[in-house]
């Protein structure tokens, strides 16, 4: 169940109080009069299962809520109420896999704007991918993974193409290429500093058999991608977040930028290119495999919509 905190003026607040009680996926409706906008408004609180929120929400947006008033959603850890139950069991399917595009929506925009932190994130993990690749170790290769933060403005990109949000997807393809770009750039200087003080050597940065899937392309490559790219997405969407691991061991993105810098710093061209080439097979996997994943969520829930609709009276038309 999610719990949802409407601030809107007093007759439009009566309002939907009345059309939230007779909604059977709803549960608990509580208004308290007078106690927002200055005053002249009042502030709704009621629960909501998660498997019919896009069709609550469209009522709430449709109704004008956003522009006169505020609209909080937050996820409840334990919601003990026959009330609730019965919402629960009112609405389709099953609350793990209901999706909240309000919340994807948020998470997208939020995600798309570049920060420090993720850049600070990004470089540290293609540093630690160069390592990892300078001293053949599997492990520090897995760290660089789990560190890297760049699968959020992907998800970001796939959202906004399935949204059709072009400022989203613009920002966010800022924030990833221009991550990459950049921190690709640092770590040439980083190395080539260090290779020029004799500090390793050009087969140390370009042998290790343990490694060398980095720099090692196939078709494979981009079948994992593209399972993986799955899989983050319905761990976004589903509210499964623990998967994203998963997902961040399985793909070889920031590796490939790490070893990028590194192998530039050496004119080891043939193995930057090749490591390009692995970043760009894993990222075109991901968009494809997130852009179908969130395509095939939409229209599918809104099938569930329509057959919801057809057996009882909905909220709003959507």
């Amino acid at each position: 169940m999610l719990n949802v905190r409407v601030t809107a003026p007093h007759a439009l607040a009566e309002s939907l109080r009345a059309q939230l009680t007779a909604e059977p996926t709803v549960s608990n409706v509580a208004l308290v009069p007078g106690v927002a906008l200055d005053g002249e408004g009042d502030v709704l609180f009621f629960e909501l299962a998660r498997e019919n929120a896009n069709n609550i929400m469209r009522t709430l947006r449709h109704a004008g809520v956003p522009e006169v008033g505020s609209i909080v959603v937050s996820d409840a850890l334990a919601v003990v109420s026959d009330a609730a139950t019965a919402a629960e069991r009112a609405a389709p399917g099953h609350p793990a896999d209901g999706v909240l595009w309000a919340q994807l929506a948020d998470t997208s925009r939020e995600d798309s704007r570049p920060s420090w932190s993720f850049f600070a994130f990004l470089l540290l993990a293609t540093l630690i991918a160069g390592i990892g690749r300078l001293l053949d170790q599997p492990i520090l290769i897995i760290g660089a993974m789990v560190v890297g933060p760049e699968f959020a403005p992907i998800a970001a990109i796939c959202y906004a193409i399935v949204r059709r949000k072009r400022g989203i997807a613009g920002m966010a393809s800022l924030t990833l290429f221009g991550g990459f770009a950049l921190c690709a750039l640092i770590a040439w200087a980083i190395w080539a500093v260090v290779y020029a003080l004799g500090l390793f050597t050009f087969e140390q940065a370009t042998t290790g058999p343990l490694t060398d899937f980095i720099v090692a392309p196939d078709a494979w490559s981009f079948v994992i991608a593209l399972l993986a790219g799955i899989a983050g997405v319905l761990s976004l969407t589903t509210s499964k977040s623990s998967a994203l691991v998963g997902v961040f061991i399985s793909i070889t993105t920031v590796p490939a930028v790490g070893t990028i810098g590194l192998t530039l710093a050496v004119d080891a061209w043939d193995e930057s290119w090749a490591a390009l080439v692995q970043l760009a097979l894993n990222l075109a996997g991901l968009l494809i495999a997130g852009v179908a994943t969130l395509f095939v969520q939409l229209h599918v829930g809104r099938a569930v919509g329509r057959r919801l609709a057809a057996r009882r009276k909905p909220v709003a038309a959507g």
